[in-house]
C-alpha cells in the first residue's frame, strides 16, 4: 500500500467521525508492531496537510519483557522528529510471575491501557490514537457475538471522563492485508511480542474465523463492517458522510 492510500483511509475516518479538533495534542500508542508503526506514519504524514493543526507524540508501555528493543522505534521517532516516551512497567513480571495468569489478556489489556493513559495525560496531550484496523473491529464484533451474545465492537472515538481523554481509532477504514503492505513497501522497523500467549488468544481465534469465513464467502468480510457502521451501536458517534461530500464537491 502507497502512503497516499493510507491517508487517504485514514483522513476519511478522522472526517467522518470527527476525530481531530484545532489545537489538539495526539499521542500515538506505540507497541512495536506493524499497526502502531503504521498509525504513526499516517498520522505523521496527515500533520502535513490538514486543515487543523494539531501535535504529535509517540509513547509506549514497555511490559517488561525480557530482551525487548525499542531502538528501532526511537530512531524511526527521531527521523520524524516525533517526541517519543517510554513508560516502564512490572506488568509482564506480576501477570506471569506473581499471579500466575492463565488467560492473562485482558487483565494485560487493562493494565496497559491504564499506563499508557496515565502517561499521555502527563504529557499533556488531550487524545490518544489506538491501531486498530478495519479487521480488528470485525474480529472484535464476532467475539461480543460469540462469547458475550451481544452485537457490539469498539467505537472509532471514544471520551474516557475519568481521564479528559478522547481515543481516536484512525486506522478504522484500513484492511489488515493493506497495513501488512504499507509494513513491507516502507520497510517498517517493527519490534517482535514477546508475549508468551501471542497467536494462543480468542483474539487469533476470531482473526482465523474471519479469514476463513471470508474464503467460503468472499466479500462476508466487507458486508460485516458495513453492518457495524450502520447498526447504530451504543457509544458510536453520529458518522458525518453527507458533510464530507458537501466538502468534496467544493474542490
Amino acid at each position: 500500500m502507497q502512503l497516499q492510500r493510507l491517508l487517504s483511509y485514514t483522513r476519511k475516518a478522522v472526517d467522518e467521525y470527527n476525530m481531530i479538533e484545532e489545537g489538539d495534542h495526539i499521542a500515538v500508542g506505540i507497541s512495536g508492531g506493524k499497526d502502531s508503526l503504521t498509525l504513526l506514519y499516517a498520522l505523521h504524514g496527515l500533520k502535513r496537510f490538514y486543515p487543523k493543526r494539531f501535535e504529535l507524540s509517540a509513547v509506549t508501555v514497555d511490559l517488561g519483557f525480557e530482551d525487548f528493543d525499542l531502538s528501532p522505534v526511537e530512531a524511526l521517532c527521531r527521523e520524524l522528529s516525533v517526541p517519543y516516551r517510554i513508560v516502564p512497567s512490572e506488568i509482564y513480571d506480576i501477570l506471569f510471575n506473581v499471579r500466575k495468569e492463565s488467560n492473562p489478556c485482558s487483565l494485560c489489556a487493562k493494565m496497559r491501557k491504564g499506563a499508557l493513559n496515565q502517561a499521555v495525560k502527563e504529557m499533556g496531550c488531550n487524545k490518544v490514537a489506538y491501531a486498530h484496523h478495519k479487521d480488528d473491529i470485525i474480529e472484535t464484533m464476532l467475539l461480543s457475538l460469540i462469547f458475550e451474545g451481544r452485537f457490539h465492537s469498539f467505537s472509532p472515538k471514544t471520551y474516557l471522563d475519568r481521564m479528559d481523554l478522547t481515543v481516536i481509532r484512525p486506522l478504522m477504514f484500513v484492511d489488515e492485508m493493506d497495513v501488512i503492505g504499507f509494513r513491507n513497501k516502507y520497510d517498517l522497523p517493527v519490534v517482535k511480542s514477546k508475549c508468551p500467549v501471542d497467536g494462543y488468544t480468542k483474539r487469533q481465534y476470531a482473526k482465523d474465523l474471519l479469514r476463513q469465513l471470508n474464503q467460503d464467502h468472499p466479500g462476508v468480510k466487507e458486508r460485516m463492517f458495513h453492518a457495524i457502521l450502520n447498526g447504530n451501536i451504543s457509544g458510536w458517534p453520529e458518522r458525518c458522510i453527507r458533510q464530507r461530500e458537501k466538502d468534496s464537491g467544493r474542490h
